[in-house]
């Protein structure tokens, strides 16, 4: 579900850095597109590959990113505050395209820690969820509106929630909700109890997915990937949930197993997990790495 991690100094590890680097193979010269640049993690180690920040394209819709971005070392990359879908069809029509392509679905530690964000429900706070504060649609506003069909639907499909129906129903009764921890402590009373992972995670990570609408953003840029990268490019997708990991899988292997026609093959095929690499990011655990390099244009 995240993808950078806050350590003592306060730096951000970018989750599976390493292996993505390795499937990325990044040579002096070649142009990179980061769709979800965060805090710049993955890209300052591109940048070291590439020799310098030229060819370098930096996209996040989230205000917070884009700001450090432009104060730090890669602030003369082209950077671009936009949602990832929106920006890879602005770049399509400028006719771009790309030899590496990274995209890292995960929420960066920052919006976890950053309490008032309200995506956690370990720290009081608002019902917003959202990662473009531009944006007008909020966790409150789906949690205090939305139908009982509508919630229970946002429940089972993206938060893959068994108890959708009954906390469906709990949230409607106990209408309207200000905070993040009435929500959770509602979520916790339909289970009644704690098991390993606290019982208002799916809710939470379903009303996310449904504020940012990114399995929507996900199937868009799934389907623009194979034009934005020129023939020998690789992309890379790291996902933090099986919903966005089913998506990706079936994606690739669709398009590689079109015979002579394919435009991808496959550089990973099995996902490369989160946990076996990160022990100190316990975020990075349930992390999975996908990639494809395309051979046909």
């Amino acid at each position: 579900m995240v993808k950078e991690s806050h350590h003592h100094n306060n730096s951000h590890v970018p989750v599976l850095l390493e292996a993505t680097l390795q499937l990325l193979a990044p040579n002096l010269g070649e142009s990179y597109l980061d769709l979800t640049a965060g805090y710049g993690g993955h890209a300052l180690r591109v940048l070291s590959n590439l020799g310098d920040t030229s060819e370098m394209t930096l996209v996040d819709r989230d205000e917070n990113a884009v700001v450090a971005l432009e104060s730090s070392e890669l602030s003369s990359a082209r950077i671009i505050h936009q949602d990832f879908a929106s920006a890879a069809q602005t770049l399509l029509e400028e006719g771009k395209q790309f030899d590496m392509i990274l995209i890292d679905l995960g929420v960066s530690s920052p919006h976890l820690d950053n309490a008032e964000r309200g995506f956690s429900f370990q720290t009081e706070a608002p019902l917003d969820m959202r990662m473009d504060s531009r944006q007008e649609v909020t966790a409150s506003k789906i949690v205090n509106s939305a139908s009982k069909d509508k919630l229970i639907s946002i429940l089972k499909s993206y938060g893959e929630e068994p108890k959708a129906k009954v906390i469906a129903e709990a949230i409607i009764n106990a209408r309207p909700l200000q905070t993040t921890l009435e929500l959770a402590s509602i979520v916790e009373e339909v289970y009644g109890r704690r098991g390993k992972t606290h019982p208002a995670t799916r809710t939470f990570q379903a009303l996310r997915i449904a504020v940012n609408e990114e399995l929507r953003q996900l199937e868009v840029i799934l389907n623009l990937l194979p034009d934005l990268l020129k023939t020998g490019g690789r992309a890379a997708i790291i996902s933090f949930h099986s919903l966005e990991d089913r998506m990706v899988k079936r994606a690739f292997a669709e398009e590689a197993n079109k015979g002579f026609e394919a435009r991808y093959k496959l550089l990973t095929k099995k996902p490369i997990s989160g946990a076996t690499e990160d022990v100190l990011n316990r975020r990075a655990r349930s992390a999975k790495l996908r990639a494809v390099i395309k051979i046909n244009t």
